[in-house]
């Protein structure tokens, strides 16, 4: 009877203050790994298309471009990173230690917070195009956006480092056994800088800029026939604004239905612990999103598709290829 209890416990030999073992079958160990896998390798490679495309062509050295770049150099990153740890995450005990399950919180944590403010920034860079299109040029320039990418990016990592600061200095305090994985997060802080003011922002800007689009097109509708050759330029570039502002709607609206379920879930008690399994298909369902965005890039963006042909025929390893007209 006692080798029963002990072979469910994650240390047989720690009988007072080990955890007990959750057991998934083999059919479910197998199905979470080959699925968590396939994602992690997908993910891995769409979003290198990505980051190549983008650094490499000239042509796409754009704002919105490098604002892309951010998004996808996260998505890479969780599908390096944050599915491994994942795969290790949906076992029934932790065997790596408090320090490390700390950090797999804090790296995860850093790429969910940076996607969340670069999605706040795509906004605004389409809220500006689209609301003030005769400031755009002079208030959104290529230096400005790589300052905001790098400060995104920089409070992505003093505050998660802040947020887990006593996991930091003492692993494992919130453990209530061991070989458990747990952190205790400051509810009401998280809820109002992780989710409250990025996700408010994101909805209040692309309701704007999808008003002032309706308005426009109606407009233009309107006046069509009385266009100019010389106002037909303002008006193509008009389109082309909204075609962008309309594609990355998609993008920001993939974004929200992938990571609401998910903060809704770990916001809804102080301990998250991602072996229980619905909790494991709301992070499924966040870390889908850094699969799809490169998806969406590929059915919205025909740069992106001509920059895939490039790279994978490797024509891009030939002189001045970075000046190919990709647009």
């Amino acid at each position: 009877m006692q080798t029963l209890e002990e072979a469910e416990l994650c240390f047989p030999q720690l009988l007072n203050i080990s955890c007990k073992k959750h057991i998934r079958s083999q059919a479910e160990k197998m199905l979470i790994y080959v699925v968590l896998s396939s994602i992690s390798l997908l993910t891995v490679a769409l979003n290198l298309l990505v980051i190549i495309a983008i650094s490499h062509f000239r042509q796409l050295h754009t704002p919105t471009n490098i604002l892309l770049l951010s998004l996808a150099v996260s998505d890479f990153l969780v599908g390096l990173l944050l599915m491994p740890f994942q795969i290790l995450l949906t076992e029934p005990c932790w065997l790596l230690g408090d320090l490390f399950c700390t950090l797999c919180y804090l790296i995860n944590f850093i790429n969910i917070y940076s996607s969340m403010v670069t999605m706040v920034l795509i906004s605004f860079d389409r809220y500006v195009a689209i609301c003030y299109p005769l400031h755009y040029h002079t208030k959104i320039t290529t230096k400005r956006v790589q300052i905001c990418v790098y400060l995104c990016w920089g409070f992505a990592v003093f505050y998660n480092i802040f947020l887990l600061y006593d996991h930091l200095i003492q692993p494992g305090k919130y453990n209530s056994c061991y070989g458990e994985c747990v952190v205790n997060l400051i509810a009401v802080v998280d809820l109002l800088f992780s989710f409250i003011i990025p996700i408010s922002s994101i909805i209040i800007m692309y309701v704007r800029v999808f008003a002032v689009a309706v308005s426009q097109a109606r407009a233009m509708r309107s006046h069509i026939r009385a266009v100019t050759l010389k106002r037909s330029a303002t008006v193509t570039a008009r389109k082309s604004e909204m075609k962008a502002a309309r594609s990355l709607g998609v993008v920001v609206a993939v974004f929200l239905m992938c990571y609401c379920p998910f903060y809704c879930v770990y916001l809804s008690g102080n301990d998250l612990v991602i072996s229980q399994s619905t909790e494991l298909l709301m992070v499924f369902s966040l870390i889908l999103n850094s699969c799809l965005n490169p998806v969406l890039y590929a059915f919205f963006y025909p740069w992106f598709r001509k920059s895939i042909k490039l790279i994978v025929t490797l024509q891009i390893l030939q002189p001045h290829s970075c000046r190919t007209n990709i647009l």
